[in-house]
């Protein structure tokens, strides 16, 4: 769906993006990860034609991106932008008009939405009568209203509370079920192991990882595990089989973290099953915020 390819991207004494490449598969869930001025809002203005590369180029379907792609993507800045002083039914025709809907069309689609997002008596109102959680679904219902293939949410979850991040989560994962394709940028970790398929981070301008969520985390992968045991507090003298990284011992039972020693978990399930009652054994794997945090710091170190 979409292929950008060495883009660059210099601003007056700054450089937003170096030769940034990646591609997003056509119904996929993407996101764009990293920290706050890495570049990554550079990127989205660029595939929404609000600026143009230096250099470099993206495709979108196939085509080299042109004006007639506007018409297929939705986009949901994260600063917003709703006329704070016009009423909110009468700004979602606008906005759907300016997305090629005739009014008739957009009543229609506003109406479905309105009531699906519990919103209709919001219709006469302002929206600086509105929460910013309120504006946040508004202005999501203008993002989607006309039907895009692919839809652009920077940092879509702000403002919202866990209720309506909820709402809002399972709306974007039902419209790519329908066969949207999403790229959203979120500091929300979380969201990107619930949603996303493949991700991207980028750096002080540069992107430093990207891939499959689940193959980067299984990337660091390191063998360790935990494991809950019921009965008596073990004592360990060296001689597992397994390096004891820490224990804890609670009101249910004890936990021990450790890490493979040269063997395998059936060899330690083997160890401890004749001294305690194993009630869970799990491997650790590296959450996307881990891996985030590693990555950004990493990243850091070189260029001190």
């Amino acid at each position: 769906m979409l292929s950008i390819r060495n883009i660059v991207k210099q601003y007056d004494g700054h450089r937003a993006l170096s030769d940034v490449s990646l591609e997003v598969e056509k119904g996929q869930i993407f996101g764009l990860l990293g920290p706050n001025g890495a570049g990554k809002t550079s990127l989205i203005r660029i595939i929404n034609q609000i600026t143009a590369p230096d250099s470099g180029e993206v495709y979108f379907d196939g085509e080299k991106l042109n004006q007639s792609h506007i018409e297929r993507i939705g986009y949901m800045p994260e600063e917003r932008g709703l006329y704070k002083k016009m009423e909110i039914g009468e700004q979602m025709i606008y906005l759907a008009r300016l997305k090629g809907l005739s009014r008739d069309e957009a009543m229609k689609r506003l109406k479905y939405w309105f009531e699906k997002l519990e919103i209709v008596n919001w219709w006469n109102k302002k929206v600086e009568d509105l929460s910013k959680g309120m504006q946040q679904k508004a202005q999501f219902v203008a993002t989607i209203l006309h039907q895009p293939d692919l839809i652009i949410l920077d940092e879509p979850f702000s403002g919202f509370d866990p209720v309506n991040a909820e709402l809002i989560k399972n709306e974007i994962l039902e419209l790519n079920a329908k066969g949207a394709t999403i790229l959203f940028s979120t500091h929300r970790m979380e969201s990107v192991e619930e949603m996303c398929s493949g991700i991207a981070l980028i750096h002080k301008s540069k992107k430093i990882l990207d891939g499959k969520v689940r193959d980067i985390r299984n990337s660091y992968r390191n063998d360790t595990f935990v494991l809950e045991y019921a009965g008596d507090k073990l004592t360990f003298d060296g001689n597992q089989p397994f390096q004891l990284l820490d224990e804890t011992s609670g009101i249910d039972g004890h936990t021990i973290r450790f890490k493979l020693d040269g063997t395998s978990s059936n060899d330690v399930l083997q160890y401890l099953l004749p001294k305690a009652q194993i009630t869970m054994l799990q491997e650790v794997i590296p959450s996307m915020n881990e891996v985030f945090i590693r990555n950004v710091n990493q990243t850091a170190d070189k260029h001190e």
